[in-house]
């Protein structure tokens, strides 16, 4: 009989520049930490950024190891990686040799992180930080859900977002490939992107 994979990792970057603290808050609750585990999660990995650390400190002072407020799950954080997010989606892959199984990440809907952890190839949630002055993270996520690339979310339903990464992640294994038979986007992931950031061919 083969073992339960040992580790299964949840990345959440909330980007470098701007604070997302109305994600952050949401990834610290019970509802969202409860989805986690009962997918089969036991890692949370979360990127808070400068601003986000005092929400940080402050969940891991309320439920130091080991309490129940952390679902069983072993959490850690930092501020954020110079050198790029790469090395952190990373441990979201499938290892046989670590023992690890594909987890996912969740993630703001800048497109510089989208698309990074797009090429990770495992599913991913994107949420559109409410608190930018224009609109576009919410027209690129919702554009990037409707082609079936990723689960856009809003900050108050990750939770819910949870088991639709579970399904994306069945769909993302299926053939055809997802999008194969779009129109407008025959160009597929890349016409999306294009569309939605402005450029044309």
């Amino acid at each position: 009989m083969a073992e339960a994979p040992s580790r299964k990792v949840c990345f959440v970057t909330i980007g470098a520049t701007a604070p997302f603290n109305s994600l952050l808050s949401h990834v610290f609750d019970l509802q969202f930490l409860e989805a986690l585990s009962k997918h089969g999660y036991t890692d949370l990995l979360v990127q808070y950024g400068r601003e986000g650390k005092a929400l940080f400190d402050r969940f891991i002072q309320a439920y130091p190891v080991g309490s129940s407020g952390r679902c069983g799950l072993r959490i850690h954080g930092f501020d954020f990686n110079k050198e790029g997010l790469q090395k952190e989606m990373m441990l979201t892959r499938a290892d046989s040799k670590s023992n690890t199984a594909e987890g996912m990440i969740l993630s703001h809907a800048g497109s510089g992180s989208i698309m990074e952890a797009l090429r990770i190839g495992v599913p991913l949630v994107v949420v559109p930080n409410p608190g930018l002055a224009d609109n576009h993270q919410e027209e690129l996520a919702r554009e990037l859900s409707r082609h079936g690339y990723v689960v856009a979310s809003k900050p108050d339903t990750i939770a819910d977002a949870v088991p639709q990464a579970e399904d994306l992640r069945q769909r993302l294994r299926q053939w055809p490939p997802v999008n194969s038979h779009a129109g407008h986007h025959r160009h597929g992931l890349a016409g999306v992107m294009a569309d939605e950031m402005g450029f044309v061919d």
